[in-house]
């Protein structure tokens, strides 16, 4: 399986291609994760949230934090949260609910590429991402990248959709992933590309051991993962 699936049929890499393509989704970003997940999605993010609060955890990074939704969860269990992703529009909309939530002084946004972040070795005691690392351009050099600023005996957590195995719930979320969800997220966002990308960029994610085994080589241990709402989500934790 790979990662590489890009969003649009053109020139750029596939790290440009998302940018642009979370740049033009991030007004309905939020909306559209609602709408089409029934809410589902915060509970997921909440899982996290409990499992991170279980030690204490004074810098958090959130990698593709998006429109700062774990991030302003996280800020419950964490001293410091920063929030890091590529895409300006989905910071923009995040850094406005930061502020709306009374939060601007205990969370920071910045634009970073999880493959080149801009912070020293063993800087945080936790990293978080959320529905990201599907999309990073190159899986590996990413994970690193995070892996590297995470201090020893730090907590990775990533959050990620996956394929459900049992019948008939893997036939009925596939129907609804790569022939519903798409066409109500054209309607809503008015953009062709980035809810067909969705379901195949799933498609080509490594997913359950073969996605710890790229964990474990990355340089965590102690690397487990725990199926979400009948595998529809994945939720991998490892420590470095």
């Amino acid at each position: 399986m790979s990662a590489s699936v890009k969003p649009y049929a053109g020139e750029g890499s596939k790290r440009e291609q998302v940018e642009r393509m979370f740049d033009r989704i991030s007004p309905k970003y939020d909306l559209l994760n609602r709408m089409l997940s029934m809410g589902t999605d915060q509970g997921w993010r909440r899982k996290v949230i409990r499992l991170l609060g279980q030690e204490p955890v004074d810098q958090l990074l959130d990698m593709a934090t998006g429109t700062a939704d774990l991030a302003i969860m996280a800020a419950k269990v964490a001293h410091r949260v920063t929030g890091a992703d590529i895409s300006a529009g989905m910071l923009e909309h995040g850094r406005s609910k930061v502020a709306k939530a009374g939060l601007s002084g205990s969370i920071t946004l910045v634009q970073a590429d999880a493959a080149n972040l801009p912070f020293p070795d063993n800087t945080f005691d936790a990293v978080t991402v959320a529905f990201g690392v599907r999309n990073f351009e190159d899986l590996p050099q990413g994970i690193r990248g995070m892996v590297r600023v995470l201090r020893p005996g730090g907590r990775l957590f990533v959050l990620e959709f996956s394929q459900p195995r049992a019948t008939p719930f893997r036939q009925v979320f596939r129907f609804y992933f790569h022939r519903v969800m798409p066409f109500i997220g054209r309607m809503v966002s008015k953009d062709e590309a980035a809810y067909t990308y969705l379901p195949e960029s799933v498609d080509a994610f490594p997913q359950g051991k073969q996605f710890e085994r790229i964990l474990l080589d990355c340089g965590l241990r102690d690397v487990h993962s725990r199926p979400l709402t009948f595998g529809v989500a994945t939720l991998y934790v490892g420590r470095k």
